[in-house]
């Protein structure tokens, strides 16, 4: 858990503005694509039989997975030599140990600290409980956006970086898809920060306008910095 006592921070690349590039994943014959069509609005809402915490865990767990899942796609572009940093349109991201020393590193090794340090979380009992009777720690919120926000930092570069490798495999349906829902998700229940996300804005405003909404008030209340 020591690794998100530290931060990861984005900050320039320090190079001169270059021409923007188009991006080939706002192109309309590829935003339009999805593996459904259902209305994700309604599937993170919180039932009112569920506890929010049991809630939280519970998808942001299978977020975890898919997200792993489909960085794996395409995990053999991006190497040290595609990669070198983890970057983000032009925004570079850094990693920060358990000890808060800032670390350069390639995307994979920044992906591979994400992974394996929330695959450590969401399989410790003292942080997401599965057994009965076991309690959720008080810091589990604010663990579940720092998760939230990584989780969407390596979501983020798949698009920036590794698009075209994915409309090449055929799986930008089942990307698009992931995307609608996760941003819904981190929505419903503030748990990413707006200007975290703005980076991705033109995308998201593409893809989730038709399915986007306000968050729930009782979610807001429940979700209160402690």
């Amino acid at each position: 858990m020591d690794w998100l006592m530290g931060k990861s921070k984005a900050k320039p690349n320090g190079k001169k503005p270059v021409p923007e590039e188009k991006k080939l994943y706002l192109e309309p014959e590829y935003t339009k694509s999805r593996v459904t069509d259902f209305e994700f609005k309604e599937l993170v809402m919180l039932p009112r039989e569920i506890d929010l915490n049991e809630w939280l865990a519970s998808n942001t767990t299978t977020f975890f997975n898919h997200i792993n899942l489909q960085y794996s796609t395409i995990s053999e572009f991006c190497t040290g030599e595609t990669c070198q940093t983890m970057a983000v349109c032009n925004t570079q991201y850094y990693w920060y140990d358990e000890r808060g020393k800032k670390i350069k590193c390639t995307a994979p090794q920044y992906v591979d600290f994400v992974m394996s340090s929330v695959q450590k979380l969401v399989t410790d009992e003292d942080v997401f409980p599965t057994k009965y009777g076991k309690e959720f720690p008080n810091s589990f919120e604010s663990l579940v956006k720092k998760i939230c926000k990584y989780l969407f930092h390596v979501l983020a570069h798949i698009y920036s970086a590794h698009f075209k490798e994915t409309v090449t495999l055929e799986l930008y349906g089942h990307l698009n898809t992931l995307y609608i829902h996760f941003l819904l998700f981190i929505r419903e229940f503030n748990l990413v920060d707006p200007k975290e996300t703005s980076i991705m804005e033109d995308l998201t405003e593409v893809l989730c306008s038709n399915s986007s909404g306000g968050s729930s008030a009782a979610a807001q209340n429940h979700l209160k910095e402690r």
